[in-house]
């Protein structure tokens, strides 16, 4: 699966409304009270997959083994390794594999 249909389906399963531009950046759309769109992407901004996590009740363990881990009720545990010096870049794609499962077991 490509990383804009990850983004795609954990969007859908978070309920997030986003718009894809033409170079595949995600934008969130306007909503009352927002001054301005901003970029989503859990794939690459800690905080919005720190958002994706508890907004859907996934499980997040990094640590030991050098793997991150995200673990929803309703999804198998999805792993990443942990490549070079950013645990963070794993833990966030983790995190969207699992957002994105919800999706398709809805």
């Amino acid at each position: 699966m490509t990383d804009r249909e990850l983004l795609e389906l954990a969007a859908k399963a978070a309920d997030v409304d986003v718009i894809p531009d033409s170079q595949g950046i995600f934008w969130l759309l306007l909503k009352p009270g927002q001054k301005i769109n901003s970029e989503w992407n859990p794939l690459t901004d800690d905080g919005d997959a720190l958002r994706l996590a508890v907004q859907l009740g996934i499980e997040v363990y990094t640590g030991g083994y050098r793997l991150a881990s995200a673990i929803h009720q309703k999804t198998k545990a999805y792993g990443e390794a942990i490549k070079g010096d950013d645990p963070y870049a794993a833990t966030r794609r983790a995190i969207v594999r699992a957002s994105a499962e919800i999706e398709r077991n809805k």
